[in-house]
């Protein structure tokens, strides 16, 4: 299981809440002390103006840094902590167990549950993400959308190096390690985990354990051909 530690796919050694990580257990088991660990925290803390327009629901369950801005008409149910300098923009849907860095941006329709950004990660446009985790820098593409539940509700099984791995999650959608980037509307399916730097092209579906710093592209080729009208 050390292909699927935290470190392999984090650098967490600035990072506020790394304590979410155990060192020997594989990656996925930090999405089950997602609200446990917001539960032992003092929340609350609301360091900045809340305008008018704003759906705080729970807010002695909800903190928030200094310098972030939460624009009117977001939707912000606790627990969840978000961190400084972070945006949460219109028509951003948080429903609990949030826990984000600091640089942070949850974007207009954005759906984010059960979810643990590090620092510097953007979901800025039309994403979900359920039960998943974005490393330092990540970037995600406009409708980039991590999918948490099979078909079948199974426990999510990962498979790697010929062995099927049974996480036991019913619920799990992508970890993404540092710097990761996707293009506009990927969709990663139950359990994807992308290893630090990698880059996924436009309009895909991705799977699976990606290694590090690779490129998943699909083989289409777009043809552009010439044509006529037919005369009349």
């Amino acid at each position: 299981m050390k292909d699927f530690l935290s470190t392999s796919f984090f650098d967490l050694s600035s990072y506020r809440h790394a304590t979410l990580f155990h060192p020997t257990n594989p990656v996925w088991s930090a999405l089950n002390q997602i609200e446990p660990y917001l539960l032992s925290l003092k929340l609350g803390m609301i360091e900045v103006d809340i305008p008018d327009g704003v759906f705080l629901i729970d807010p002695h369950l909800v903190s928030i840094g200094k310098g972030s801005v939460i624009e009117p008409g977001a939707y912000i149910k606790g627990p969840c902590v978000i961190g400084e300098n972070c945006i949460v923009r219109h028509g951003a849907y948080i429903r609990g167990n949030l826990i984000t860095g600091n640089d942070c941006i949850i974007g207009h329709d954005t759906e984010v549950k059960n979810a643990i950004f590090l620092d510097h990660a953007y979901a800025a446009h039309f994403a979900y993400l359920g039960d998943s985790i974005l490393g330092n820098r990540v970037n995600l593409g406009a409708g980039t959308k991590c999918a948490n539940l099979r078909f079948n509700k199974k426990n999510i099984v990962v498979e790697f190096q010929g062995k099927k791995l049974d996480t036991g999650l019913r619920k799990f959608g992508a970890i993404l390690g540092d710097d990761v980037q996707t293009g506009c509307n990927v969709v990663t399916n139950p359990g994807t985990l992308c290893g630090k730097g990698v880059v996924c092209y436009a309009c895909m579906s991705v799977r699976g354990v990606i290694p590090a710093h690779s490129i998943v592209k699909n083989s289409v080729q777009q043809i552009i051909e010439p044509f006529k009208e037919d005369a009349t």
